[in-house]
């Protein structure tokens, strides 16, 4: 019912003119790939329960990649291996299209994939990391990997032999401290329109730059099939699939 022209027309007519816009996603937007919308790092992992009888939070912390690297990994292989092998969507490829468009775009995702870069989005805001790039725990190295089908249960270092960890924020982390300032530059700019798509929005810095986006007059959109914490806060919502929803939003931009 959302995606009847009398809802979608004024939010084309706005993204026609618009000079800015912010589009916020979560695993929503990666579930047409065949990734699961799990919460956890980036949004991809729940399971009920764990093979160590331990939450998943415990597991995926920086405390455990600390104290028992091979526990902590073994569950980072399990999310990389979700994401391998799959690669950005249409709804990826209208978010990069919109920027060869529109003169400010920004994409703010909480997802590790990495498919939004690889769909052609260049003004990416990784809030969360990028399961792709690898960082050693001890000393600078840095690389990047297409799967990590060679690495080993334990990655480590060639140059120092340490631990090597992906650039991922791991539960009790802190944001990455760039990204954050990014962040908050563009918001202070403002955005003419500001999409939440395929996200809960539970976190305050996803949900604030839709609250804060509507305060300084910009459109608010939400695409996702279920209720989150901004549906009763948004100008429109478009009760679909990232897919369909900004496909039907381009055709009508694109007649």
């Amino acid at each position: 019912m959302s995606l009847d022209p009398a809802v979608l027309d004024p939010i084309a007519e706005r993204c026609r003119d618009a000079g800015s816009i912010l589009f916020i996603t979560g695993a929503g937007i990666s579930a047409e790939s065949g990734l699961p919308t799990y919460r956890g790092v980036g949004g991809l992992y729940d399971r009920g329960e764990t093979d160590e009888g331990l939450p998943i939070e415990d597991l995926l912390s920086g405390a455990m990649l600390q104290a028992d690297p091979a526990a902590c990994w073994k569950y980072i292989h399990q999310i990389e291996s979700a994401c391998r092998g799959a690669g950005p969507n249409r709804a990826h490829e209208i978010v990069a299209a919109f920027e060869k468009e529109v003169p400010r775009t920004w994409v703010l995702t909480q997802n590790v994939d990495g498919f939004h870069l690889r769909a052609g989005s260049t003004r990416v805001i990784e809030i969360h990391g990028n399961i792709g790039r690898l960082a050693c725990t001890e000393c600078s190295y840095r690389t990047r990997v297409e799967s990590y089908a060679g690495l080993g249960a334990v990655p480590s270092c060639p140059r120092c032999g340490s631990v090597v960890r992906p650039e991922v924020v791991l539960f009790g982390e802190m944001l990455p401290q760039a990204a954050i300032a990014i962040l908050e530059r563009e918001l202070a700019h403002g955005f003419d329109v500001v999409f939440s798509i395929g996200t809960t929005s539970s976190f305050p810095y996803i949900r604030a730059p839709v609250v804060l986006g509507k305060r300084m007059g910009a459109l608010t959109v939400e695409i996702n099939p279920g209720e989150t914490d901004v549906s009763g806060f948004v100008h429109h919502r478009l009760r679909a699939r990232a897919g369909e929803a900004l496909s039907a939003l381009w055709s009508r931009l694109h007649p």
